[in-house]
This record gives C-alpha cells, structure tokens and sequence, in this order.
C-alpha cells in the first residue's frame, strides 16, 4: 500500500569540493555582512573618538561620560590625567582619566 514512499530515489547529496562550498556560503556571506555592516565602522568610530581625545589641549571644554562639563586647565605629565575646572565663581577643578572623555565642545580662549 504505501510502498511508492519507500522506493522514493534519495535525495542526491552534493560531494567533494563544490558542496563543501555551497555548504559554507551563506555562512561566509553572513560573515561579511556582518564586518561591514557592524564591525568595521565600530572601528572607524574608535578611531576618530581616540585621535579627538589625543587632540585634546588646555582650555578646551570638554564633557565627559558621566555627564561633567568642564574646561581643561591642565593636563599631568603622564597624559593620562587631565583637570577639568568645572566651576568658574569658585574655581573648583576636579581630576579625570582622559579616556573620560566623551566630547570636546570647543575650544575656549583666555
């Protein structure tokens, strides 16, 4: 009765080099969508956020990542460290790592 499901050929399955490929190449295909899509302007916008940090210099207003604005009255020997005047009237100055910063506003003249 249902022997016509049994005699069914089987499907033919791709062998050797060419199904291997044929296997892989959606795979591979998402691969690069995915490094142009997302990886590579992650790290462009890396990039141009270190190069806008390592341009930073006195008297630039600048807001970090927790929210602080404040305008750079010195950078330490290290140039690890900067100190940011963040109130004018009673000249408070607090000291941040450099990677702290998130923006630079622009640039302030004496």
């Amino acid at each position: 009765m249902f022997t016509w499901i049994m005699e069914a050929a089987p499907a033919a399955t791709p062998t050797g080099a060419g199904g291997m490929l044929a296997q892989f190449l959606p795979f591979l295909m998402i691969a690069v969508i995915f490094y142009f899509l997302i990886m590579r302007p992650q790290q462009k916008k890396q990039k141009e956020h270190q190069a806008m940090i390592d341009a930073v210099s006195i008297n630039d207003e600048v807001y970090t990542n927790g929210g602080m604005r404040g305008i750079v009255v010195n950078i330490k020997k290290d140039k690890d460290l900067i100190v940011l005047r963040v109130d004018d009237t009673t000249g408070t100055k607090i000291e941040f790592q450099r990677s702290a910063i998130a923006t630079v506003i622009k640039k302030k003249s004496k």
